[in-house]
């Protein structure tokens, strides 16, 4: 199987090409249209700033090659958040895979953000999630959030109960860090790999 990991100006993208070899995946880390576009499955993981990920996805001609795609794509914390229609954070056009604005965690409701640390997910409604039981915990470190809608297969609460994961057609995407989430988070690339 040939796993893409999609290049672009975001952090924590060789976190999980480790983690895919943990498991005994090869992946490609690429910016690459074609390799891309071939190949079995896509990974759009990420940290960093929504606008200028962007800016680089527009450069390389990424942001109209990802909404494109046929093949499994699964989001990862940024990536899930450029993958709906906007961000609050700099007021940022995304890719409108998922037709949400991403909102800013409000600072005023006693707790730190951004939030960063364990929390659990719930209402789990997608093969994504076999072998998983409500109440499991991943990792998130994130400072904006994915509200809920009809395209939400995990809810975590934080402030305010929102999306840990969205699904729409062949998309996914999770707003929590499966490579930092031990066992669980090794469970649900499986999932995704045989999706």
């Amino acid at each position: 199987m040939k796993v893409a990991i999609i290049k672009y100006n975001a952090g924590n993208i060789r976190s999980v090409l480790f983690a895919l070899e943990r498991i005994g995946v090869d992946a490609v880390v690429t910016d690459d249209p074609e390799v891309i576009r071939t190949a079995d499955r896509v990974i759009f993981p990420g940290v960093g700033e929504a606008a200028s990920a962007m800016r680089y996805l527009r450069d390389k001609g990424l942001d109209t090659l990802i909404p494109s795609l046929k093949q499994p794509v699964l989001g990862i914390c940024l990536g899930m958040q450029l993958m709906c229609a906007a961000s609050e954070e700099n007021s940022t056009g995304c890719l409108g895979i998922f037709p949400m604005t991403v909102k800013k965690f409000p600072e005023d409701k006693g707790l730190k953000v951004p939030q960063i640390g364990w929390n659990t997910l719930t209402g789990l409604q997608s093969q994504l999630f076999a072998q998983l039981n409500d109440n499991t915990y991943v990792y998130f470190v994130h400072g904006y959030y994915v509200p809920h809608s009809e395209y939400t297969i995990a809810t975590t609460v934080y402030t305010h109960a929102y999306s840990a994961a969205v699904r729409k057609d062949n998309f996914m995407a999770v707003q929590f860090h499966p490579e930092k989430s031990g066992d669980a988070g090794e469970q649900i690339l499986r999932n995704f790999l045989l999706s």
